[in-house]
């Protein structure tokens, strides 16, 4: 994630946000280090900001303001920058992944979003969004299914990938859609070799994860970044403390749960009970 300015300003709204805190930086008469020590961050997390490589945040958005008396300026080009496809609490690690030369994720109840089907998110987002608009659906649904392009290509990374046996026999939509989706998984087992899924069963019990979804993330330049979600909440976690934390509990989990060839199988054998059995598994 070096910070390498962007060729022009105007390109999108976040390209917008960065040249006109370097701007305004520029007119204050501050380095990035000297506006960064105000706003108590780094230099180098203003640079990424200005290269946009980083959605901006709203709280710093309001610190920049205040050190560089710019009103409010900042904060509505902040909200601009920030609309994005996703759901706004996902945004920043929505963008971190497509910087992400690894990715480490577990999932309790849930196939996990870049392994997901359309027709397995569309019954997924559905039922999380009972009450939202039909096009909000569907802009769920599009932007769900994009990501998991991130996953092709000579540059994608590197991905691991722990779901709970839960997630394999909890009906989300008909028995079709999770004959579908696990036939799918199935598939990217066996054609995708940087992918690695493992299951982890009921047999394993209890577990530090087994309350909410967690992505760890890698970088090439940067600390590494956890990003756990909840129902309709989630939080981007950057304290080294915190991150080794999960590391580690992400390092059991891999230990506790089935090994990618016995993970295959029991995937293709209950793919097979919905397809035979419907919900009766």
């Amino acid at each position: 994630m070096s910070a390498t300015k962007p060729k022009d300003p105007y390109a999108n709204p976040r390209a917008f946000y960065g040249s006109e805190l370097e701007r305004l930086r520029n007119e204050a008469g501050l380095s990035q280090t000297g506006l960064g020590t105000r706003a108590f961050c780094s230099g180098s997390y203003i640079g990424q900001f200005e290269s946009a490589l980083r959605i901006p945040q709203p709280e710093l958005s309001k610190r920049f303001d205040k050190i560089l008396g710019t009103g409010e300026h900042l904060q509505r080009l902040c909200k601009l920058a920030r609309q994005c496809k996703v759901a706004h609490y996902f945004a920043d690690a929505a963008e971190l992944e497509r910087q992400a030369k690894a990715i480490s994720e577990f999932s309790p109840l849930y196939v996990l979003g870049f392994l997901q089907t359309e027709a397995y998110a569309r019954a997924a987002i559905r039922s999380g969004q009972r009450f939202s608009s039909p096009d909000v659906e569907e802009r769920l649904v599009r932007a769900r299914i994009a990501r998991a392009k991130l996953l092709e290509g000579p540059s994608a990374p590197v991905y691991w990938a722990i779901i709970h046996e839960a997630a394999l026999r909890v009906a989300v939509g008909s028995p079709e859609v999770m004959c579908e989706q696990l036939s799918h998984l199935a598939e990217v087992m066996r054609t995708m070799p940087h992918v690695v899924i493992q299951v982890m069963p009921f047999a394993s019990g209890a577990h530090p994860f087994l309350n909410t979804m967690v992505s760890l993330m890698e970088f090439n330049d940067a600390p590494p970044v956890v990003y756990d979600e909840g129902a309709d909440t989630g939080q981007l976690i950057e304290d080294p403390f915190l991150v080794a934390q999960c590391q580690r509990s992400y390092d059991l989990a891999r230990a506790n749960a089935l090994s990618p060839a016995a993970s295959l199988a029991l995937i293709e054998s209950v793919a097979k009970d919905w397809a035979t059995h419907g919900f009766r598994i």
